[in-house]
This record gives C-alpha cells, sequence and structure tokens, in this order.
C-alpha cells in the first residue's frame, strides 16, 4: 500500500509541474486530482481484500487448531481406558507354582 501510496504522490508532483509549466493548468490538476482518487480506490479495494484474506486465514486456522485439539482429546481418553487395571473379577491372580517333589 505504500509503494502506491508513493506512485499516487509522484504523479501529483509531475502533474503539477507540467500544470505550472503548460497554459492547460486546470486540465492537468483535474487529471492529477482524478488519478489521486482512482489510486486511493484502488489502495482501499486491495486492503480490503488483504483484510478478508486474513480474516479468512485466521478462520481456518482457528478449525485446524480446534479440529487437533479434539482429536489429541480423544486420543488422550483411548490411552487413558486401554491403561487402566482390569475391573472383572474373572481375571484370577496367577497360581503359585507347585513345588516339586523332593528327592531323598
Amino acid at each position: 500500500m505504500n509503494s502506491r501510496f508513493l506512485i499516487v504522490l509522484t504523479a501529483l508532483a509531475a502533474a503539477t509541474t507540467l500544470a505550472a509549466c503548460g497554459q492547460d493548468s486546470s486540465k492537468a490538476a483535474a487529471d492529477a486530482k482524478k488519478a489521486a482518487t482512482e489510486a486511493a480506490d484502488k489502495a482501499k479495494e486491495a486492503a480490503t481484500k488483504a483484510a478478508e484474506a486474513t480474516k479468512e486465514a485466521a478462520k481456518e486456522a482457528t478449525d485446524a487448531t480446534k479440529d487437533a485439539a479434539n482429536k489429541a482429546a480423544d486420543a488422550t481418553k483411548d490411552a487413558m481406558k486401554s491403561s487402566e487395571a482390569p475391573k472383572d473379577s474373572s481375571a484370577a491372580p496367577a497360581a503359585a507354582p507347585a513345588e516339586a517333589p523332593k528327592k531323598q
């Protein structure tokens, strides 16, 4: 946006210089004003488009972050479920090994 502003100022300065040197100074001033107005309108349009693009990118980043957080929460829940001790009584503790008969 700064480069467009510099272009407008340069065009305005050139138009003013030509207007001062020529016979059609009022026409040159009107042309310079028209050019400045058009450049300002284009700069405004470009700024609006940039703001919209930034807003859309921020929304997409927020959605992606939310999705990743949900997936991480689900993975944590699954990990917690798999690390819990079995709660049912069907899993009996391992029996102690039988003693071998003693040799005499």
